[in-house]
């Protein structure tokens, strides 16, 4: 596996434990329809959350949240969509962001619920 996946795999795990320490229930991670996919889907508080997760090993060539376009938030609505219908859930959802970067000698979670709304793409 490349080494930029590894690092989005690490990513994910460590961003999947924060959310359970944090009492959410993990339902699935990179769930995949076709060409588009979801890092992490949970339930918090009879909410549905979609995570997108950003890893990064510095900041030093930006923010990992600098890397989200319009195009990567289209999908990521388009994919919540089908797992929404796919798997005929009701409940209200929420896009939330979690990037972790590495700092020191520790992975850094910033977690942003909330962090993206469809109409705003």
């Amino acid at each position: 596996m490349a080494e930029h996946n590894e690092l989005g795999k690490t990513g994910e795990e460590i961003a999947a434990e924060f959310l359970r320490s944090n009492g959410y229930t993990i339902l699935d991670q990179c769930w995949r329809s076709g060409y588009l996919e979801l890092d992490i889907i949970a339930v918090h508080q009879d909410m549905l959350v979609i995570v997108e997760v950003k890893t990064r090993r510095n900041i030093f060539h930006g923010h990992p949240d600098d890397t989200i376009s319009r195009k990567k938030l289209n999908q990521l609505y388009e994919a919540a969509d089908r797992y929404i219908e796919n798997k005929k859930m009701t409940l209200e959802v929420r896009y939330d962001l979690i990037t972790i970067f590495y700092y020191g000698q520790e992975w850094v979670v910033e977690h942003i619920p909330d962090a993206f709304y469809p109409f705003m793409s």
